[in-house]
């Protein structure tokens, strides 16, 4: 349990420091050159909710043609990132960290973002690599998801979801005591109250009338509620259906362009219930409602 979900002394989940790297400076008018083995890389996983954030501003942007998506896979009894196949001789993301020079003492996560170009690691932290990606050239005119005028906004609702919804999931799953859990669980619904009447009196988006990173920041903890959360982190006391308009705006954001093809359900519950031993020691994989089916229905009165 130490190792996947350390805590502190009051028993509550601390998340590990992720060292993130200091990008070089990146010429536009260089990327928008690159041939096809030159353009930068960006490495996801399939079930890591940080990588999901990057990986939908690369769908909504349609940046296809300017970064290239390399899926990694979650080796559960290695229990590490590999690539298949591999990618420059590189068969696991630390083989890959290694021949870009990282120092030894980084942890191999993803998402990361490589340039080919120079051998050197262009970000591996989702915040800003989030903006980079809102910010990356373009040929076409497309999405911006970070306009000055909502700045303030999105920043507001950034730092509230990251500690009580993101990361708010993992600190109920992982607490090492009722009082910790307690303690998640109290901030993750309030949390989820706040959003839910922030979306109908201000909606359809978090910040108004327009899609923002803030919704991305969002989307991949609650496409993921009832497929792992609820059932695996004891995020139960309230079935996300009851929220109307939560309900709507994720029917919402799932219906965008590209965003069906960033969620698979069976991968998620394979790697959360398969990896997580201490949360579930049998390892069993259980059966999950098909996310055709949540992002359909229709959403109870609150």
């Amino acid at each position: 349990m130490g190792g996947l979900g350390p805590a502190d002394a009051a028993g509550n989940y601390t998340r590990p420091s992720s060292d993130p790297l200091t990008p070089p400076a990146v010429d536009p008018a260089d990327l928008l050159q690159r041939s096809d083995s030159q353009r930068p890389l960006l490495v996801i996983g399939r079930s890591c909710p940080w990588a999901h954030r990057t990986w939908l501003v690369h769908q909504l942007r349609d940046l296809q043609d300017s970064v290239t998506l390399l899926m990694a896979q979650a080796d559960h009894n290695a229990g590490r990132w590999s690539l298949k196949p591999a990618w420059e001789g590189c068969d696991t993301l630390l083989a890959l960290y290694r021949y870009c020079g990282a120092p030894p003492s980084y942890r191999a996560t993803v998402p990361v973002l490589v340039d080919p170009k120079t051998r050197t690691l262009l970000g591996n932290d989702s915040a800003p690599l989030v903006d980079l990606l809102n910010r990356w050239p373009h040929r076409d005119s497309v999405l911006d998801l970070a306009p000055p005028e909502s700045t303030g906004v999105i920043q507001n609702w950034q730092l509230m979801l990251q500690s009580a919804v993101n990361d708010g999931v993992y600190r109920c799953g992982f607490a090492r005591n009722q009082a910790a859990y307690n303690r998640a669980e109290a901030e993750l619904f309030a949390a989820l109250d706040a959003v839910e009447q922030s979306l109908k009196t201000k909606g359809p988006w978090l910040c108004g009338e327009a899609l923002s990173l803030a919704d991305v920041r969002l989307f991949p903890t609650l496409i993921r509620w009832e497929l792992v959360y609820a059932p695996l982190f004891g995020c139960s006391r309230r079935p996300l259906l009851h929220y109307s308009n939560l309900w709507e705006w994720r029917q919402r954001f799932y219906s965008l362009p590209g965003v069906a093809d960033t969620c698979d359900g069976d991968a998620w519950r394979h790697d959360y219930f398969g990896a997580l031993f201490p949360l579930n020691p049998g390892g069993i994989v259980p059966a999950g409602p098909d996310l055709s089916t949540l992002v359909n229905s229709r959403a109870a009165s609150s």
